[in-house]
């Protein structure tokens, strides 16, 4: 970027003031030679050079606002005192190859061409004109010079084009890392508070429910509210390490291990009988079913139907009508099935739309991994939940059971506590 910098540092400068100094010592040295009283060729200077001084002036001064007629006008100029002094002015020659210049840093590049080659020829003639001969060499030096000033207008043309389209390209990238920072910052932000809500929200739930179930027993049978304090200290326990372990994470830097990280593998269906059993103990009876033939899956789709799980068993406790939650987990060649069903209360119900948190993070899940999620209440007055997460097609050996004969392949119950 030191070249572009560079480039900065010069054209950063007042245009109006370079074209007023330039003017100036071009207006100065063509009126040097009237105050010495003798020209370039020792002829005697005269009241058109002092106009043609002044006309360079001009010329040079609007030379950036029209840049062809200024060229124009010069050459005019040239041609107007070369055949009125029968001598070519120095100070309007000089003025046309920085016309030249400016033409071929601004205008199109075809029209710069050509706008030099008039030139070049317009110049030429009036050179050779008061020599009478088309062959000096001070004709042949105009397409020179003409040449050089276009070439170096051009260059520069080039050249600031360029660095436009450096800095342009450097903003766009450094705009598109700010969008991509905001959206990493976003979706890290949902994980969090998914993550908070699946892992959280249910222990709490549980250790309400325990509460109550405490609360109940606590005169009449305080064995039994022994059992569900129990409950309750072992789920405080275990939403303190969770958080603990989430906690830890995000004081970690991007490159920073720690030895001391905490290794319990990522929640997954292994962990669903632990989740039932949780679930059984606080007053929930899952009727579970399991088709198919079960098979390792990949990380994300375990961990999402988990927590799928996880939540919608949870919400059929806290919002069921009575405390029975049928479930299935159908493993199919493509996809894993999972549906959850239990009957709801009168009046409202849990919407569809899913404009709870749980249910949106329960869509979310689904989406994340390439399913689908659907929720809702059917005719029969239950609650159904239906998640489909895709799966990498494996065949299926032509013994294995499938469909709804494999559906009593493993079925468990887990009741609540009389």
């Amino acid at each position: 970027m030191t070249g572009p910098a560079a480039w900065r540092r010069v054209t950063g400068v007042e245009p109006r003031l370079l074209d007023a100094a330039l003017a100036a010592v071009v207006g100065v040295g063509g009126l040097l030679y009237l105050l010495i009283g003798r020209g370039p060729d020792g002829e005697a200077p005269s009241g058109a050079d002092a106009v043609a001084a002044g006309a360079a002036v001009l010329l040079l001064l609007a030379r950036r606002r029209a840049p062809l007629p200024v060229l124009a006008l010069t050459v005019l100029g040239e041609t107007s005192f070369t055949v009125l002094a029968s001598r070519p002015s120095p100070v309007l020659a000089v003025t046309a190859f920085i016309a030249v210049y400016t033409v071929a840093r601004t205008v199109r590049r075809r029209t710069a061409v050509i706008a030099a080659a008039l030139t070049a020829t317009a110049l030429y003639v009036v050179v050779a004109y008061p020599m009478d001969s088309a062959s000096d060499p001070e004709g042949g030096a105009v397409f020179a010079w003409v040449g050089t000033f276009a070439a170096v207008g051009g260059t520069v043309r080039t050249w600031r084009d360029y660095t436009a389209a450096m800095e342009e390209r450097a903003q766009r990238a450094e705009a598109s890392k700010e969008v991509e920072a905001r959206r990493r910052v976003a979706e890290e932000r949902l994980r969090i508070a998914r993550e908070l809500h699946d892992v959280v929200a249910h222990h709490i739930a549980l250790i309400t429910i325990q509460a109550g179930v405490a609360g109940h027993f606590l005169r009449d049978r305080p064995d039994r509210a022994e059992v569900a304090l129990g409950h309750i200290r072992e789920g405080g326990r275990t939403v303190l390490d969770e958080l603990g372990s989430l906690l830890h994470v995000l004081r970690q830097s991007g490159d920073e291990t720690d030895e001391a990280q905490p290794t319990e593998p990522v929640p997954g269906l292994s962990r669903l009988g632990r989740l039932i059993e949780s679930l059984a103990a606080a007053g929930l009876s899952v009727r579970h079913r399991q088709a198919g033939r079960p098979r390792p899956l990949p990380t994300a789709v375990d961990l999402a139907a988990y927590r799928v799980i996880q939540e919608a068993l949870t919400n059929a406790h806290k919002h069921g009508a009575d405390a029975v939650a049928d479930l299935l987990v159908d493993y199919r060649t493509d996809a894993l099935h999972i549906e959850i069903s239990n009957p709801v209360r009168t009046g409202p119900v849990p919407d569809a739309q899913g404009t709870g948190h749980g249910l949106t993070g329960m869509r979310e899940r689904a989406h994340a991994v390439g399913g689908s999620f659907h929720a809702g209440t059917g005719a029969d007055g239950r609650f159904r939940l239906d998640v489909r997460l895709p799966l990498p097609e494996t065949e299926t050996p032509a013994d294995a059971p499938s469909g709804s004969a494999a559906e009593t392949a493993a079925t468990t119950v887990q009741e609540r506590p009389a």
